[in-house]
């Protein structure tokens, strides 16, 4: 099994609506996420991911959230064990509103109400970290 280690974030805009996007190849729903490219460190990673993800480029942190391990989304929307990872997580705002996403296997991002970002999530464990994290937001 390939242990990586991935960074995104939950980013909230000026309407207190939550950012996520898909993935075209799984059809699934996730906070924008990525590998950690060699030389970045998490934060950077989570802010080019969200980058790529969603084409918000404008963000503020306001803290680290944690981090947690989950195995990559199988294409039924199980687990594929054949990668475990490990998700490192930040809160940002933005007053950045257009969505525009650059990675074409992530075509499509939204703006989400906190309230139904956990229902809407694809993985257990990303629904599970969300619903714990949802008081700080």
């Amino acid at each position: 099994m390939e242990k990586t280690q991935c960074a995104g974030g939950v980013v909230l805009n000026s309407k207190g609506l939550v950012l996520v996007v898909t993935n075209r190849q799984r059809k699934s729903w996730s906070l924008p996420k990525g590998h950690i490219d060699t030389g970045e460190d998490a934060l950077t990673a989570a802010k080019r991911e969200i980058y790529e993800e969603s084409g918000v480029k404008q963000l503020k942190l306001i803290k680290a959230l944690g981090s947690y391990q989950r195995h990559r989304t199988a294409l039924d929307g199980g687990d594929d064990t054949s990668e475990l990872k490990t998700l490192h997580i930040y809160l940002f705002t933005t007053k950045q509103e257009k969505l525009a996403p650059l990675d074409p296997h992530n075509p499509e991002a939204r703006w989400v109400e906190k309230e139904r970002v956990a229902e809407l999530l694809t993985h257990r464990k990303d629904k599970e970290f969300f619903s714990k994290v949802m008081e700080e937001l």
